[in-house]
């Protein structure tokens, strides 16, 4: 189709009046749609519905005869460790096992630093007069709301095909030492999809910053969360772990990840994995904190997924739920928008968004004109700090959750929406 911007106001006027006669014929479904958060759907967590009956007739205890009904173990059962080394390619004496949130450890994390100050910090950071913390963007809206409950003020990197902008980066952490760390999600970012390169890893791990306790958050959130079976179109990072430490920066990383969308989204595992320095630290304040986090359903997991081998086969399950709900959402945003030249989006590999930019100043429309027709997104400049997107253009979509009927419906109001405001816009 011709290119909007190449219309003439006679060509642009005549496709207005067709797609809203298009969405007109939507309104009068009277749909209820959401398309907000990206959750499990009802199919995925049915998966894992025999979770807890590998516990039938356990002795509840570790290899080591340990009691996981009990008290103790604080950094979590052996076989939990070994098991999330494995997937996060380090080794086990690196691995914090702790409940269902790995949001809850990053909170946590970062409320330790503010309280004690890091292994390397000259004091709390919640003494520093300012405090800094750099937000690849569009990026998640929980991550960026920690740290802006915590007072940090937010500063975005925009995110390129292969990372965050490390040349603006490296600028800002070597200039300012009130910059005490960044978010990343470096296998299938929230909600771009975008995979971080060897190269931005390395210069992540060896670039030299002026806060001396500077610190990287990495959220391995959807490292083994594929669309794909075929691994030449899967994801891979390197360990920022062994990174970190042969750049000389061995403190500079908390990694996190969790189980929440491999087996049962709110009762699964979470983990921290660090260096022996931070995980001293760490365990210092844990250890006062609480007294173990829930080793039985550690052991259920591990009885479940067993290895690495174990987690691959279960999130190609998950996969084939997935795959059809995301090549639909994409192929009707290339059938209705293709071409037009006013928005345009990535066609993630993994994890569980797909990161639409419309044209420019229309976001919050397109969304509140959305609701207005039945169906539901993320609020318009949810993928910014403080929510607001300077452009008004970013929307994340969520397939996971509804059907695919549902979705056919969704995503081709939203890209009606699409049209019709940015006609509005170029009409204007």
């Amino acid at each position: 189709m011709k290119s909007y911007k190449e219309m003439t106001k006679q060509e642009l006027e005549a496709e207005s009046i067709l797609v809203n006669e298009k969405l007109n014929e939507f309104k009068n479904m009277n749909l209820s749609l959401d398309m907000t958060r990206g959750k499990p759907s009802p199919a995925q967590l049915d998966l894992c519905n025999d979770l807890y009956k590998v516990l039938d007739n356990s002795s509840f205890k570790t290899a080591k005869g340990e009691d996981c009904r009990n008290y103790g173990i604080p950094t979590g059962i052996e076989e939990a460790r070994v098991l999330f080394g494995e997937i996060l390619g380090t080794d086990k004496s690196n691995v914090f096992i702790g409940n269902a949130s790995s949001l809850n450890l990053m909170f946590d994390t970062l409320m330790r630093a503010m309280v004690f100050g890091e292994v390397d910090s000259d004091k709390p950071w919640s003494q520093e007069p300012v405090k800094k913390w750099l937000c690849p963007v569009p990026g998640y809206d929980r991550h960026f709301r920690i740290t802006e409950t915590l007072g940090f003020e937010l500063i975005c990197v925009p995110l390129k095909d292969d990372g965050p902008d490390m040349d603006l980066v490296e600028k800002l952490v070597s200039e300012d030492e009130s910059i005490k760390g960044m978010w990343t999600i470096p296998c299938y970012s929230n909600p771009d999809g975008v995979v971080y390169s060897e190269e931005v890893c390395k210069r992540l791990a060896s670039m030299k910053t002026k806060a001396k306790d500077f610190r990287i958050y990495w959220d391995n959130a959807y490292c083994v969360h594929h669309l794909y079976n075929d691994e030449s179109m899967q994801g891979k990072i390197p360990d920022i772990l062994s990174l970190c430490a042969e750049a000389g920066n061995a403190n500079r990383v908390y990694e996190f990840a969790s189980t929440s969308k491999v087996t049962l989204a709110g009762s699964g595992l979470a983990v921290m994995a660090c260096n022996e320095d931070n995980m001293k630290h760490s365990m210092k304040y844990i250890n006062a904190q609480t007294i173990c986090s829930n080793k039985i359903n550690q052991l259920a997991h591990v009885y479940y997924l067993k290895n690495l081998d174990g987690v691959k086969a279960q999130m190609s399950k998950h996969a084939e739920l997935l795959r059809p709900k995301f090549e639909m959402t994409l192929d009707i945003l290339d059938k209705e928008l293709s071409g037009l030249d006013i928005v345009n989006w990535r066609k993630p590999l993994g994890g569980y968004f797909v990161s639409v930019f419309v044209y420019p100043g229309t976001a919050d429309k397109v969304v509140k004109m959305c609701k207005e027709m039945g169906v539901a997104f993320t609020p318009a400049g949810a993928t910014f700090p403080y929510g607001k997107d300077p452009d008004d253009s970013n929307i994340r979509i969520a397939p996971s959750f509804p059907s695919i009927e549902d979705i056919e419906k969704a995503v081709t109001v939203f890209a009606l929406c699409c049209k019709a405001c940015a006609l509005e816009s170029l009409l204007a």
